[in-house]
């Protein structure tokens, strides 16, 4: 994939981070995907799960802002967080799943409703909370649950989470 295929590749996954359509990234987007997966769970925001989620969502915008802020405005634009992910993550994804490991490590407590790891059902409601389609969010709940035991352990979701935000397609 040539660098411009990937910036177009990066590009069109703006619009997930950016949840509210204000054609920014901000706290905002982060807290209220934290909100929205509360929900969604009946999970309670004054919980453990709760406030787990809030800190992961702080910390994946503190990240991503460290990344991709680059005029210190409190919000990435687009062409911040294209040129933040081709300058510091192209080459190195697993940087960004560390980025995101708070977050996502709350979002599994609280989809993980029987403590056993979160079902392909559970990841699919989770997806389309945050905004994914529906057709898409049910293909990659099937494709997460990597080794077929209708578990997703956070491993295989850190690791798909990065591939899809970073990784040039072969």
């Amino acid at each position: 994939m040539d660098s411009a295929e990937y910036e177009g590749k990066i590009a069109s996954r703006f619009a997930a981070f950016d949840q509210d359509g204000s054609g920014y990234i901000d706290r905002e987007d982060f807290s209220g995907a934290a909100a929205a997966l509360l929900a969604e769970f009946s999970t309670t925001a004054r919980s453990d799960k709760g406030q787990a989620l809030y800190n992961g969502a702080e910390a994946f915008w503190q990240g991503m802002a460290g990344i991709a802020d680059v005029d210190g405005d409190q919000r990435v634009s687009r062409q911040e967080f294209v040129t933040g992910a081709v300058k510091w993550l192209r080459d190195n994804p697993q940087r960004f799943a560390e980025i995101a490991r708070p977050f996502l490590h709350a979002a599994i407590a609280v989809a993980d409703e029987d403590g056993e790891g979160v079902t392909p059902g559970a990841a699919e409601r989770a997806l389309r909370v945050l905004g994914v389609g529906a057709e898409e969010a049910a293909r990659a709940a099937t494709e997460l649950d990597a080794d077929g035991d209708g578990r997703i352990h956070e491993q295989e979701i850190l690791t798909s989470f990065a591939a899809y935000y970073v990784t040039p397609e072969p």
